[in-house]
């Protein structure tokens, strides 16, 4: 039988997952990591903070909302639309809302629409003629609907399933609304040309919104990328010549518009770094390439290898075309930026697509050793979060809760029945979860992605569980700012800074509703913070004259950010 493609997909092996199953599955996912937490150290407290800034007043002019400021420093990222939405947020939150969650909530909803947009991404390439399994002589091959809803759940558990996408998809940064605008674009050219509008404006608004998000450049080359691509690509016989026409059209116009949308409010700030130089660096980003995006890169690679005769005819292909182009640009990004992990984040839609069409091709031995590989990664790393935290509430095995101890020195476990609740419960969905991926479904296409998503949903949920308090204390600046508060007194009062970070200055905001000022000849406030990295310009910053060192305060879970604390001794006129 000649074979146009290596998909040969039996009716049998599309059997629907239940929509309800995959629901709660993805709300297992999203939630833990944004309800019961502290913003986090650095990127989350610092992006919190300058949501806070814009939302603390409603009669800002235009000019604060486009040039955000924390204490004079613009963001590193030159986003707008994340702090918008934080603030917008937290402005429109009831009282009774924290301020920190309510400005999570827009990022919620991204989170969500990146696994939306990803699902009818992979849906509407897998409908496409370039990626239908082969008919048989007899029938009974996979009806096409079916097959590209299969191919489409495949697809979302594979993007559930990739170690990178747990921890930055669940900070209030400007990576997590580049992801989701990156995936909407996605899902955008994917379904054009269509016979309705509603593609195209998901298309435009994802191209607006990654521009606003800081990613002006990436969005230029996914939009004319994605125009030529389309432009390229061969007309099916039912498709009427006008509509490409004028979708390509379209794509070509939002494209324009978003370069000019940044061009009009000044976005094209090019900070690029170049290239790792050294072998070490290389080493490093290719270990961080192997385990970000775990598993879907060595089924991406697999279907390259096993669609290889189709490469050559990409203009046929859409669902390789497509996706492939996606990953190079993001690929292209990572290189020639320094935030290399943020950056490759948003590979994982189109590698995730990638890893969806090796699932028809993958031999009965590799869907094997993948699954056994990940039911022994992810039931190891579950059995280890559960012996911390039982050394955590019992000092019992000794060794870890030294470690425990050791590594966060003042941390005092709490025992919560809600979170224990939780945790047990999602232990016993693995292993029920399992049970079934070794008895029923062996036929369902989808099958091998069913333990690695499920694997890292159930890590995900226990540290974000068992694990949150020391989590908080670990890597929240609350103990640090705590501390100086219980030394200056709990009253919120005036403090003068010199050398904070970004996060840092936002930490002492809202953990300890200071009022922060830059450090200056003349005092102007009792106290004065300065980080020990900014000792050397401190007698060019301030008069010490005016200042007693009172104390050097530590975060206790890093040696290496010390915050020294001066109290004035002269009176701001002498």
């Amino acid at each position: 039988m000649n074979q146009p493609t290596p998909a040969i997909v039996a009716q049998g092996a599309v059997r629907r997952l239940p929509r309800l199953a995959l629901l709660l599955f993805c709300l297992a996912y999203i939630l833990p990591g944004y309800i019961g937490r502290e913003p986090w150290k650095s990127a989350d407290m610092t992006a919190f903070g300058y949501m806070a800034e814009l939302a603390r007043s409603v009669t800002m002019g235009p000019g604060a909302w486009l040039n955000p400021q924390l204490m004079g420093q613009p963001p590193e990222v030159d986003a707008l639309l994340p702090y918008w939405l934080g603030a917008w947020a937290m402005q429109l939150a009831p009282a009774w809302i924290a301020p920190d969650f309510a400005a999570r909530l827009p990022f919620v909803l991204m989170l969500a629409l990146t696994l939306v947009a990803t699902w009818y991404g992979v849906y509407h390439l897998a409908r496409s003629p370039g990626a239908q399994p082969v008919a048989f002589a007899f029938g009974g091959e996979a009806r096409p609907a079916d097959y590209a809803r299969a191919m489409a759940d495949g697809g979302l558990l594979a993007l559930i399933g990739c170690l990178g996408l747990a921890q930055l998809s669940h900070e209030t940064t400007p990576a997590l609304a580049q992801l989701c605008f990156t995936a909407l674009v996605f899902y955008g050219m994917a379904a054009l040309p269509s016979r309705r509008v509603w593609p195209l404006v998901v298309a435009a608004a994802g191209l607006a919104g990654l521009t606003l998000s800081g990613g002006p450049a990436v969005a230029l080359l996914f939009g004319a990328g994605g125009t030529l691509l389309s432009a390229l690509a061969r007309t099916e016989p039912d498709e009427p010549p006008s509509r490409r026409g004028w979708w390509v059209a379209g794509m070509a116009l939002a494209t324009v518009l978003t370069a000019a949308l940044a061009s009009a409010l000044d976005l094209w700030h090019w900070r690029i770094s170049a290239p790792p130089s050294d072998w070490r660096a290389w080493r490093g980003l290719g270990r961080l390439f192997l385990w970000f995006t775990w598993p879907v890169w060595p089924l991406a690679f697999w279907t390259l290898w096993r669609w290889r005769r189709q490469l050559g005819q990409l203009r046929s292909h859409q669902h390789l075309a497509l996706p492939l182009w996606f990953a190079a640009v993001a690929v292209g990004t990572t290189l020639v930026t320094p935030s290399w992990d943020r950056s490759l984040l948003l590979t994982l839609p189109a590698l995730a697509t990638l890893a969806a069409f090796a699932l028809p091709t993958l031999e009965r031995s590799v869907a094997a050793l993948i699954d056994w590989f990940t039911l022994l990664f992810f039931t190891g790393c579950a059995v280890v979060i559960w012996v911390v935290w039982l050394a955590m509430q019992t000092g019992v095995p000794r060794q870890p809760a030294a470690n425990v101890t050791k590594l966060a020195p003042g941390f005092e476990p709490s025992f919560s029945p809600v979170a224990f609740g939780i945790a047990l419960a999602a232990t016993l969905a693995w292993m029920w979860l399992v049970r079934w991926r070794a008895g029923r479904h062996r036929a369902a296409i989808w099958k091998s992605m069913v333990l690695p998503a499920g694997g890292a949903a159930l890590c995900w949920l226990l540290l974000m569980t068992l694990w949150l308090p020391l989590l908080d204390f670990a890597r929240s600046y609350a103990p640090l700012v705590q501390s100086v508060a219980g030394m200056t007194g709990r009253e919120p009062v005036c403090l003068q800074a010199q050398g904070l970070s970004r996060g840092q200055i936002a930490a002492f905001q809202f953990h300890g509703k200071f009022t922060l000022y830059p450090a200056g000849l003349q005092a102007r406030c009792p106290w004065l913070v300065v980080d020990t990295d900014a000792v050397a310009t401190l007698p060019q910053a301030v008069d010490l004259r005016q200042w007693a060192l009172q104390a050097t305060v530590r975060r206790p879970s890093d040696d290496n950010e010390d915050i020294l604390l001066f109290r004035r001794v002269t009176s701001p006129g002498s």
